[in-house]
């Protein structure tokens, strides 16, 4: 596996972000999501039919690509379990589109599993991230200029989270993305019908972009991910 930016395991005293290793995290992530293929309504991959097609998609996105690097969510309020001795599985997340000349960097996709939801999980996942990005490398940081967001405009759940976390909405690419396939797929599109060009089974997307940049964490940003990350 190879990274742009150096890899590296985050944790605090409720969660931790380990590197995600197939053999370990994916069966388990598998069996989890697979009853819940509405956790990939507003994502341009999934739902995954097999784990061999899960495998393949995570080989393809963090393996292959040195821009991704996919982390295994673990809550550490839970008991041990085979995926990790500190805690329970609860979602993947990940950076994409690291770049060394802009030091900048997304974060997504963020999948959070059913029984996680509406806790710590997300918070802190999204904090860690922000975290390891934005502070500078004195602080054991990447000290990066840009944190991305993108989700889809009919992804509602994802905009105030994004809102929540302190990223600024930048604007709306409209028609941005294309689901191939997407009525069958179970993908919310943005309604306006079939993209030009497109099967009249494809969705079009419209994508509302985030952004957290280094300026606006050192003025504050910093100190309100910590606060909401503090929340019991």
């Amino acid at each position: 596996m190879t990274f742009h930016f150096q890899i590296k395991d985050l944790f605090n005293d409720r969660m931790a972000l380990e590197t995600f290793t197939a053999p370990i995290h994916a069966p388990t992530y598998f069996a989890l999501s697979y009853p819940h293929p509405d956790l990939y309504a507003h994502l341009t991959a999934g739902p995954f039919a097999s784990l061999d097609a899960f495998l393949s998609y995570t080989k393809k996105f963090d393996q292959l690509d040195p821009s991704n690097l996919l982390y295994a969510i673990i809550d550490k309020t839970r008991p041990p379990s085979p995926e990790s001795p500190s805690g329970a599985l609860a979602g993947v997340i990940a950076f994409q589109d690291a770049s060394l000349s802009n030091l900048s960097i997304e974060i997504g996709p963020v999948i959070i599993l059913p029984a996680f939801q509406r806790t710590h999980v997300a918070s802190n996942a999204i904090g860690l991230l922000l975290q390891y990005a934005l502070d500078p490398k004195e602080s054991n940081g990447l000290g990066l200029r840009r944190v991305q967001w993108d989700c889809s405009t009919e992804n509602k759940t994802s905009m105030r989270v994004a809102e929540r976390m302190g990223l600024v909405k930048e604007g709306v690419l409209r028609w941005q993305h294309v689901y191939r396939d997407g009525i069958a797929r179970g993908k919310i599109g943005h309604g306006r019908g079939a993209p030009m060009g497109c099967s009249e089974t494809d969705l079009g997307r419209d994508t509302v972009v985030y952004g957290l940049c280094w300026d606006s964490w050192e003025d504050g940003g910093r100190h309100m991910v910590q606060a909401i990350m503090d929340r019991r």
